[in-house]
């Protein structure tokens, strides 16, 4: 006695296929393929946050960007006249400036900063890199590389600021901030 009209014997020809290699009566083809990390809602080539499920990601995105200033008075008036507001948090340990919902430090402990090119550089966003670049320049900072385009309509320049700290500049007109979902 056979199977039914409607099954069939099969031997899955996909090698992943948890039926490869055997015969077995199957209905309508293969089984489906095992779940993969992509079926749980992330795509290649998005970023983590639009694609994540409910719980939080491990990362939630760039806070804070801390440059060493061994004279902390003179570093945050400079930084004052470079982004054209006073800092929300102002000791004698720590300076600090909200920066379009970022925070731009300042600290006078070496041990913490090592500042210069030890450190990562930092791109704050700009309308144009080389007006930008140029203001930098007039207020003290000292060049490190021309502005430079990058691909994409994006150029980028740094600075290095009075203190010895890389500041860079990006205008990049493919990056926006997300908006706060309620």
């Amino acid at each position: 006695m056979g199977f039914p009209a409607r099954l069939s014997i099969f031997a899955c020809p996909r090698s992943r296929c948890p039926a490869a290699g055997r015969v077995r009566p199957v209905r309508g083809g293969c089984p489906p393929p095992p779940a993969s990390p992509l079926d749980k809602g992330l795509v290649r080539g998005q970023p983590f946050a639009m694609n994540a499920p409910a719980a939080a990601p491990p990362i939630q995105g760039l806070r804070t960007a801390i440059y060493h200033a061994p004279d902390l008075a003179r570093a945050r008036d400079w930084y004052a006249s470079v982004l054209g507001f006073a800092p929300y948090f102002d000791e004698p340990f720590y300076v600090g400036f909200n920066v379009g919902g970022f925070e731009l430090g300042l600290d006078p402990d070496p041990a913490g900063t090592p500042g210069g090119d030890a450190g990562v550089v930092v791109y704050w966003g700009v309308g144009d890199a080389a007006a930008a670049r140029e203001r930098l320049l007039a207020l003290g900072a000292t060049p490190r590389t021309e502005v430079q385009e990058v691909g994409g309509g994006i150029r980028v320049a740094t600075v290095c600021d009075p203190f010895g700290n890389i500041f860079g500049v990006i205008e990049n007109p493919h990056f926006q901030l997300p908006t706060a979902q309620t």
